[in-house]
């Protein structure tokens, strides 16, 4: 195992490790003692789960999340790697960089010249568009829409008239608590013909995944989805 930034990717929810990550991955990832995480009692458990002795007294943690400012140095958390120490990138879920603030992490890896090794796990964006039936190869992924009702909506129609314009898939998450609020939304202003794939709690026992077009939507109702991780992705 060579020394490097690992990104360590860790499950969606409540499943078994066994089920979604490699093997190879808990032999590098119980080698190492620098992390930088999201939240350090998130990457605990994780740790925890691989391994219950898990030395984690033992180990350092730079907590680098959406709250850590713009403007903040963080040159310094890299200094274990500059000194010869492989280090791990975790996220709450999913695979670190990929609409996690770790990328901010493996930016300052890179102006460093410091090797970087994605590990191989889980991320719902692109599990949601593959499970979608949409363009794979045309896509956009757009992170939170805003949370008010008329730049909601605009945003929504927005990114409609891109789908068709641009024959893109359009990808866009909310906070679990108001998927009912945005689904509402993309019935209320996409068209009739326009696809809504929903794909939620991918990966744990609550996983749920459909696409439809609007009038089918409008038909059915809201999905079991409320309060669980989904992604929300519309195409034409």
């Amino acid at each position: 195992m060579k020394t490097a930034l690992y990104l360590i990717p860790c499950t969606l929810g409540d499943t078994s490790l066994d089920a979604v990550l490699p093997p190879d991955n808990k032999k590098i990832v119980l080698s190492i003692r620098h992390f930088i995480v999201e939240s350090r009692k998130c990457a605990v458990r994780f740790l925890i789960s691989l391994d219950k002795n898990f030395p984690v007294d033992e180990c350092t943690f730079f907590e680098l999340s959406e709250h850590t400012a713009e403007n903040e140095d963080l040159s310094q958390m890299l200094l274990p790697l500059e000194k010869g120490k492989s280090m791990g990138v975790i996220s709450d879920a999913g695979c670190p960089g990929v609409g996690d603030p770790g990328s901010r992490a493996v930016e300052q890896a890179h102006k460093k010249s410091l090797p970087v090794v994605p590990l191989t796990g889980p991320n719902s964006i692109i599990l949601a568009l593959m499970a979608s039936g949409f363009n794979g190869q045309n896509f956009a992924f757009n992170g939170y829409i805003p949370v008010k009702n008329g730049e909601r909506d605009r945003c929504i129609k927005n990114l409609e008239s891109k789908a068709y314009r641009e024959n893109q898939t359009q990808l866009f998450i909310e906070a679990p608590y108001r998927n009912k609020k945005i689904f509402e939304s993309i019935i209320k202003n996409c068209r009739d013909d326009t696809k809504l794939s929903v794909a939620a709690g991918i990966t744990t026992e609550f996983e749920y995944i459909s696409t439809k077009r609007i009038k089918d939507w409008k038909k059915s109702g809201f999905p079991p989805i409320e309060k669980i991780p989904a992604i929300f992705s519309i195409y034409r």
